[in-house]
């Protein structure tokens, strides 16, 4: 089943949260083409809004429409519930008419926090989204896969990863679509993924393949891993963060294809060597 698509009939700005992400920035520029007045909000964009600083949410959502949510650095993170629940608390005071949340694949403390977006008087759509493709190309792996390696605490558990730009579309959608006058995607929770199952070290060879070159893929411990990313001189809460990740979601709950991305744009999600044969070529053309 797919749905319409249609211009927003809005006349009110739509915020992006997180409009520097990897998601949040491809979600910018479809509603720059499509002519939508956007509004980018980041700790370093002009409107600026931070998830440490409540000061700034107040400014970044007065006189806004939908709003699209990315929370940094991940809802698994300890207080992203609560900040969730008080941005709906002020979305809901400022008039927002929609909420469209990013949300990690089976991680419950996303899980919460959709069930807070939902919970709140305004139609909400949730995004749960596997491992994204563009972690190898412009995220924490790309380093060391650009130097032949890829050094993780995961072993042969299947991840559908997902193209960013899939994401970024069906968020648009949820962020604009109409029928009948009404938004298909209120109440909704989207399961995001890719079209088939790749470990890491399938997903890093399969890089390799396409570069004409070896990629290592390595399993350490959690403990070897924390160590590594210390000697990268990454924050503690950021470790943290990832320790988190990497010890809760690879024990086969997210080892499984959604079919979401075509269900919302009416056509196949993106294959992970779609991906490969474009971004990650083009780093090495």
């Amino acid at each position: 089943m797919t749905t319409q698509h249609a211009s927003s009939t809005t006349t009110n700005s739509v915020l992006v949260i997180g409009a520097t992400g990897k998601v949040g920035r491809r979600v910018a520029d479809l509603l720059d083409t499509r002519g939508v007045d956007v509004r980018r909000a980041s700790r370093s964009s002009a409107t600026r809004f931070d998830w440490t600083d409540r000061t700034t949410w107040a400014p970044a959502l007065d006189g806004a429409g939908p709003v699209y949510i990315s929370y940094q650095p991940d809802l698994i993170a300890s207080g992203a519930v609560d900040d969730v629940a008080e941005l709906v608390r002020r979305a809901e005071s400022a008039g927002v008419t929609r909420l469209v949340l990013l949300a990690g694949r089976g991680e419950p403390e996303a899980e919460a926090a959709g069930r807070v977006v939902h919970a709140a008087a305004i139609d909400s759509t949730v995004l749960s989204c596997a491992w994204f493709d563009q972690n190898f190309s412009e995220g924490g792996f790309a380093p060391e896969i650009a130097m032949g390696s890829l050094t993780l605490p995961v072993g042969a558990v299947g991840e559908p990863f997902i193209h960013t730009d899939d994401i970024a579309e069906v968020a648009v959608a949820a962020l604009l679509d109409r029928a009948a006058g009404v938004n298909p995607h209120a109440g909704q929770t989207y399961d995001l993924t890719g079209p088939r199952l790749l470990t890491f070290a399938e997903a890093a060879a399969e890089i390799g393949r396409a570069r004409g070159v070896d990629i290592l893929a390595t399993e350490v411990t959690l403990d070897g891993y924390r160590q590594m990313l210390s000697q990268y001189g990454l924050s503690s809460a950021d470790i943290g963060v990832l320790m988190t990740l990497f010890g809760t979601l690879f024990d086969g709950r997210n080892s499984r294809i959604g079919n979401d991305v075509e269900h919302v744009l009416g056509r196949p999600a993106r294959d992970f060597a779609d991906f490969v044969n474009s971004e990650m070529m083009q780093q090495v053309s």
